[in-house]
This record gives C-alpha cells, sequence and structure tokens, in this order.
C-alpha cells in the first residue's frame, strides 16, 4: 500500500554509501553521483532509510511517538543484544488476568500502550489498525450490557430444537454446537451479570482496549493481532493485568449495534478485545504449554 514519497535527502550530508538504498523495500532510492536520490515515486513510510543512515542525512516525514508515562530509549538494538532470557521471561510471565482491583487506569497509561501497539509491524506498513479505549468502569458495563443482550438472544435461539434442527441440516450444526458448547456456561454468566451484577465477561476490569483495522489495510486481522500482542507485554511490564475476551469479539462480529453503540464505524472490525487494570492476583513461577511437533516438509525444487 505504497503512496507518495515521504523521504528527505541533505545531499550535503550524505556520503554516498548506499546502505539506504539497499534496505529500500519500494526502490523508491538510487546512487546518482555518488550521492542518494529519490527516483522512484512510491513509498511505504517504512523509515528504513532513516533508521540505517549513518551520518543523519536521511529523514522520513511521520508523526512523533511521545509516551508520557516512560522515557523511551531512541537508540538502535542491534541484533543478538537484547537479553532473550528476560524477553522469555515477559513472555511467559503474561498470564490471563481474572481478577483485578478497583484501582482506574490512567489515559496516559492507556495513550501509551496504544502507543506501543503500534510499534508493531503491518502488512506493507499499512498501519491501518484503529484502538477504541473504555477508560472507566462505567463503560466497560455499558459495553457489557451490550454483549450480554446479544448472548442472551443467541441463548434464546439455541434454547428451541427447532432452530437447532435447522441449523443442523442448513448452517453446519453451528447452532447445535454452540448449545453444547456453551449455553450453559452463557447462562450460568448471564443470571451473575444480571442477577447479581458478578461480572464473568470482563472479571471487574477498570477499562478495555477493542484492537481492529480498517477495510482498506492489506491484512487488518493479522495486524491487529500483533498490536495486540504488544500491548499485553507492554501491559504485564507496566503493572497491568490483561485477558483477552473472545466472546466480546463475537457479540460484535455478529451484532453491528454494538459497534454502533460504541461508535465504531462500520468499515472497521474489531480482532480483540482487551481487558485490563491492575491484578489482584500475584504467581511464584511460569508454567509450561502443550508440547508442540514442528513440520520440515521436503519439497522438491
Amino acid at each position: 500500500m505504497s503512496g507518495p514519497v515521504a523521504a528527505r535527502i541533505d545531499r550535503e550530508k550524505c556520503i554516498g554509501c548506499g546502505l539506504c538504498v539497499a534496505v529500500c523495500p519500494d526502490r523508491t532510492l538510487c546512487l546518482v553521483d555518488d550521492k542518494a536520490v529519490i527516483c522512484g515515486t512510491e513509498c511505504i513510510n517504512c523509515g528504513h532509510c532513516q533508521a540505517v543512515c549513518v551520518v543523519g542525512a536521511v529523514s522520513v516525514i511521520s508523526a512523533a511517538m511521545d509516551f508520557v508515562t516512560f522515557r523511551e530509549d531512541l537508540r538502535w538494538l542491534p541484533f543478538d543484544e537484547f537479553d532473550l532470557p528476560s524477553l522469555v521471561r515477559l513472555m511467559r510471565s503474561r498470564r490471563s488476568c481474572r481478577n483485578f482491583t478497583d484501582q482506574a487506569v490512567s489515559r496516559d497509561v492507556l495513550a501509551d500502550l496504544v502507543r506501543i501497539g503500534t510499534t508493531a509491524p503491518s502488512g506493507t506498513n499499512s498501519q491501518g489498525w484503529t484502538f477504541t479505549v473504555l477508560d472507566c468502569r462505567q463503560a466497560v458495563i455499558s459495553f457489557g450490557n451490550q454483549v450480554a443482550a446479544f448472548f442472551q438472544k443467541l441463548n434464546n435461539m439455541a434454547a428451541n430444537p427447532l432452530l437447532r434442527l435447522a441449523a443442523k441440516l442448513f448452517a453446519k450444526d453451528r447452532l447445535g454446537s454452540y448449545y453444547r458448547r456453551y449455553y450453559q456456561t452463557i447462562a450460568r454468566g448471564l443470571r451473575e451479570w444480571q442477577e447479581e451484577g458478578r461480572d464473568r465477561l470482563f472479571h471487574g476490569a477498570p477499562a478495555v482496549i477493542l484492537v481492529g483495522g480498517t477495510d482498506e489495510a492489506s491484512c487488518p486481522a493479522e495486524d491487529a493481532l500483533l498490536a495486540t500482542q504488544n500491548i499485553l507485554l507492554a501491559a504485564h511490564a507496566m503493572g497491568l493485568g490483561t485477558c483477552l475476551i473472545g466472546f466480546a469479539v463475537e457479540a460484535i462480529r455478529h451484532d453491528s449495534a454494538i459497534k454502533k453503540h460504541l461508535a465504531i464505524p462500520a468499515a472497521e472490525s474489531v480482532f480483540a478485545v482487551i481487558a485490563l487494570g491492575y491484578p489482584a492476583e500475584k504467581y511464584q513461577q511460569v508454567c509450561g504449554r502443550k508440547p508442540v511437533e514442528p513440520r520440515y516438509p521436503r519439497l522438491a525444487d
């Protein structure tokens, strides 16, 4: 998804090393008379040329990323220089939090988490992700009421044996599968939500971030999920607990009224809903995962 050329070159500073030319994915730059020049008409605004220049001769027009709650180190981290055990420890220590304190999460923290999300890669550097932030418990409850209303309707449908039979014949038994797998759990959760005020959906989280993508992005779902992982890991480092709420994603996917309630444009899709807040739980060690067997296919030339 290339656009107008965003790079600018200071010919006085340029030493003609050609590094920017080598890393440009759009072949927008070339060397002329031992100086880098713009010779193409399209640019994905990736910033590789600026990042690789050893004399600061290249600049790329882009928005500044100013974090509020911490000071960023702007030096590029070379390959193989980060502490891998620490990275893996962070990844394995992040767990789904289902017990939150009542402490609110500030807008500055939420805004920095969104900014961190945008450091993820995106297809053709389209950066077509979207973020909708519910920054108070009241907003989360309002969202929860919308999701609960959707699942109440779905449970009412699933409880009807004639509708389940029709779905088995004409809709690949989706309604029957839902009835067998989720009906009882959802019914119990709805009763607790409506009668006891117990939040089995967001687990009492004081904030929610919905991560989506625009239809114009080349691969919006992948982009949104990569940004989501950044947010999950950063939240843990900031002292926050997180939990992905898949039921909320499904409700939004099937009920356009929920998107309207959240002021999310129709041309956007939501791919992740993150409940987050300060955790009321503490762990002592990391846990394992199911073993995996990667494939190594032998492909013919």
